[in-house]
């Protein structure tokens, strides 16, 4: 077992809500994406994962969204995630951008 995982207080995640738990989720999201440094990127293999990265986050939003596809997001959570997938696209644009000057 890994020891990351001993420091988790599981009693605290089985009593928070579902509104609750996705909101941590999405600012855990927030906080990997806040790590990604876009001027940092020199290749072509720093791009692809950058941009993979941005498409793994957003794909992940849309997973935690889709968990209130029966029960009604709060908006919170709803705010949360446009505000990421804004960000994310952001992100991509820059991204993109760099293309012209990358080194191969």
């Amino acid at each position: 077992m890994f020891s990351a995982f001993n420091s988790i207080d599981y009693h605290s995640i089985h009593t928070q809500t579902p509104a609750d738990a996705a909101a941590k989720r999405l600012d855990g999201i927030g906080h990997v994406l806040s790590d990604l440094d876009i001027s940092a990127i020199q290749t072509q293999g720093d791009m692809t994962r950058a941009l993979w990265i941005l498409d793994a986050a957003a794909k992940c939003i849309h997973a935690v969204l889709s968990e209130f596809r029966v029960q009604p997001a709060t908006e919170q959570l709803v705010r949360k995630s446009r505000t990421l997938i804004d960000l994310i696209e952001q992100a991509r644009d820059e991204v993109l951008n760099y293309r012209g000057t990358i080194l191969t």
